[in-house]
């Protein structure tokens, strides 16, 4: 037997399995995250790694948004504006509607006419009436525009502004706050009124000398009383009283 003959009876004998192709080894498949990005992808090869940045959802940037946002400042500053004497609620109430009418309401904002409480005494009684003790003259709270500046100036009975007919200045904070103090002032506490002079006669009309008749000879009106001289048995006697009690005689 040859050795051809001896190297073909080796090969048949050797088992079927023994001659198959071995396969190609099959890399380990990742656990945790890699392994999902190993099947996604549909095959053997592995997922490829990006620098990319992967978007958040809609619902998760309201947060980031709301951060960057400022609140809308308000510029708005006092103004005076001149007005014909006596329409000075008229120029008011006008401006409130043209402002509204002319889409400026966030450009005009508080307007005010000046006005204290003032307790005045009438025939013995007390009346708390509202006086204007800045007559002439609304108070103005806006951000000065030209549309806005036009929105007042052009409303009936208004003469202008105070401080400049174009570009009007805007009153200082101190004025401001003097103005407002003196309005709230007087409406926590009326201020009387009293329209008699010393030496004038009056009756009085109530407390323990009603119906006597006396002489008034000292006002004092920031505590709202006067000193009448009373004549009592024939002797002058000062009495003190407050502005109600007393009147004109008839």
């Amino acid at each position: 037997m040859t050795d051809t003959d001896k190297r073909e009876q080796i090969d048949s004998d050797v088992p079927a399995e023994a001659s198959s192709p071995v396969p190609d080894p099959v890399a380990e498949t990742p656990a945790g995250d890699d392994a999902h990005d190993t099947a996604a992808t549909g095959g053997g090869e592995p997922a490829v790694e990006t620098d990319t940045p992967v978007a958040a959802p809609e619902g998760d940037s309201s947060e980031d948004s709301s951060e960057g946002e400022s609140p809308e400042e308000d510029n708005k500053e006092w103004y005076i504006i001149h007005t014909y004497s006596g329409f000075e609620n008229k120029v008011m109430q006008s401006l409130r509607q043209r402002a509204d009418a002319y889409g400026m309401g966030d450009k005009i904002g508080e307007i005010l006419v000046p006005t204290e409480d003032v307790v005045e005494v009438r025939d013995g009684k007390k009346y708390t009436l509202k006086k204007k003790f800045f007559p002439g003259y609304v108070l103005v709270q806006m951000e000065m525009s030209d549309e806005a500046w036009h929105v007042v100036r052009s409303t009936p009975k208004v003469t202008g502004f105070v401080g400049g007919s174009q570009r009007p200045l805007p009153m200082t904070q101190e004025e401001v706050d003097r103005i407002l103090g003196q309005i709230h002032v007087t409406e926590a506490k009326p201020k009387p009124k009293f329209d008699y002079k010393v030496g004038e006669t009056v009756k009085i009309t109530d407390g323990p000398f009603s119906n006597f008749t006396g002489v008034v000879e000292e006002i004092n009106e920031d505590r709202a009383t006067l000193k009448v001289m009373v004549s009592i048995f024939g002797r002058a006697t000062p009495v003190e009283l407050e502005f109600h009690q007393v009147k004109r005689p008839d």
